[in-house]
């Protein structure tokens, strides 16, 4: 709708000095409203640690809790999968992952992201280990954004906790 209405005004004015004004006025909209949108996802992510860390903190604190129902299994009969394989997670992570908010020096920027697939498929507690900072919390909430769940990690047949590791590289030229 935004797109229609800037096209609108654009094609409306007749002076090239009017139309550079209105495609630079379009722009600075556009990048105000992904700083927005990027706030907002930081938000997101923040939530959902400290409901990690709330819940964590919960189960620290009942002894009566079962070890068997919070250990993730490092070896596994079948592996957590992601629908379509490792190249769409790593294509729907590049989708999802908003340059704008890394600030980097140097040109390859890496990062060693770590999460749980839980049983039910979805994932928690995502680390990202890294020279950056941005890089790293971009890293986060690309992996909170997944629009897929896993298939979850399976032995003898039922569902486990799965640690999954997902390196991360970008260029920046």
């Amino acid at each position: 709708m935004l797109n229609t209405e800037f096209k609108k005004k654009f094609d409306a004015e007749t002076g090239n000095f009017q139309k550079a004004s209105i495609k630079q006025d379009f722009l600075l909209f556009m990048k105000k409203m992904d700083s927005i949108e990027n706030v907002a996802l930081i938000g997101a992510l923040l939530r959902v640690k400290n409901t990690e860390d709330l819940s964590r903190l919960q189960l620290e604190n009942k002894k009566t809790f079962p070890e068997k129902l919070t250990e993730v299994f490092p070896i596994t009969d079948q592996s957590a999968d992601y629908p379509g394989g490792m190249n769409a997670l790593r294509q729907e992570v590049a989708h999802l992952f908003y340059i704008d908010g890394v600030f980097s020096d140097t040109k390859i920027v890496k990062a060693n992201v770590a999460f749980i697939v839980e049983k039910d498929g979805s994932i928690s507690n995502v680390e990202a280990q890294g020279d950056n900072f941005t890089f790293n919390r971009q890293a986060q909430i690309a992996l909170y954004s997944l629009s897929e769940k896993f298939s979850p990690a399976i032995i003898n047949g039922d569902p486990v906790r799965y640690r999954f590791k997902l390196p991360l590289t970008m260029n920046f030229d």
